[in-house]
């Protein structure tokens, strides 16, 4: 277990491997711990790192800082206290906004972003998710239907309810197509075909994102797809980020799955 302090909090943080830097980004619904298997896959390649935003896993419970500003906030100061100058960056959800929120802040520190189950605008955000998002016991039971994981199971239990019923009133009103636009990086956006709590964009509003932004829908997974569909998942971001710019050659492959076993 490794951590540093930020703002008198404690920030828990695990690190594993050679290479770029290549930094994780929890969502709503967990912490660190179910992007190890991504982390194992490709800490062959990358430095890669997970942190705990304040209120989940191991890291403090500080209410102050329980907004999407302070967790982008969080990241920057994450990556200057560790020397990393420029990273890739995968986010799930909270992550993948926080993620793309610190590109539009700081380009110049963000190589290329992979944004998981991201929602683009606060209607994406399924009702299930915002109603029960301040409900402790209400929320493990959403947790328990929607992801038997124990990567998911354990974390969401422990996650200050707080932290996501705040960080979710602060993701309210908030347009990411307006941040996505001016971004020149290399942006892939991955949604579960069949997720309940996060709404993909819609088809017209892909349309109007420069050659630089690509969506990869993973028809049959839910919202944690790279737990789901771990080997397919894990191949696509290795993909990704070898890609550089070229995103149109991307694309799923049926043989993954079987080759990877």
């Amino acid at each position: 277990m490794s951590a540093i302090v930020v703002k008198d909090g404690l920030v828990h943080y695990e690190a594993i491997g050679r290479g770029k830097p290549l930094v994780f980004l929890h969502g709503w619904l967990g912490s660190w711990r179910y992007w190890m298997p991504a982390m194992e896959e490709l800490s062959g390649r990358r430095r890669t790192y997970a942190l705990d935003l304040w209120g989940f896993g191991d890291s403090d419970k500080l209410r102050v800082h329980y907004s999407i500003n302070a967790y982008v906030d969080l990241l920057g100061e994450f990556l200057d206290r560790l020397g990393i100058w420029r990273a890739a960056l995968v986010g799930h959800a909270l992550g993948g906004m926080v993620a793309l929120l610190f590109a539009a802040q700081a380009p110049e520190r963000v190589e290329q972003i992979m944004g998981v189950s991201v929602p683009l605008i606060d209607a994406a955000i399924n009702r299930p998710l915002v109603s029960l998002s301040d409900n402790g016991e209400a929320l493990a039971r959403l947790v328990a239907r929607q992801a038997n994981f124990p990567e998911v199971n354990l974390e969401a239990r422990r996650a200050d309810t707080a932290a996501i019923a705040h960080s979710i009133r602060s993701a309210m009103g908030r347009d990411l197509r307006r941040v996505l636009s001016p971004l020149d990086i290399p942006v892939l956006l991955v949604y579960g075909g069949n997720d309940p709590l996060i709404k993909p964009p819609q088809t017209e509003w892909l349309q109007s994102f420069d050659d630089n932004v690509r969506t990869i829908f993973l028809n049959g997974t839910q919202h944690f797809p790279m737990l789901e569909e771990r080997n397919k998942f894990n191949r696509l971001l290795m993909d990704f980020l070898d890609a550089g710019d070229n995103l149109a050659s991307l694309e799923l492959k049926k043989e993954w799955q079987r080759r990877l076993r």
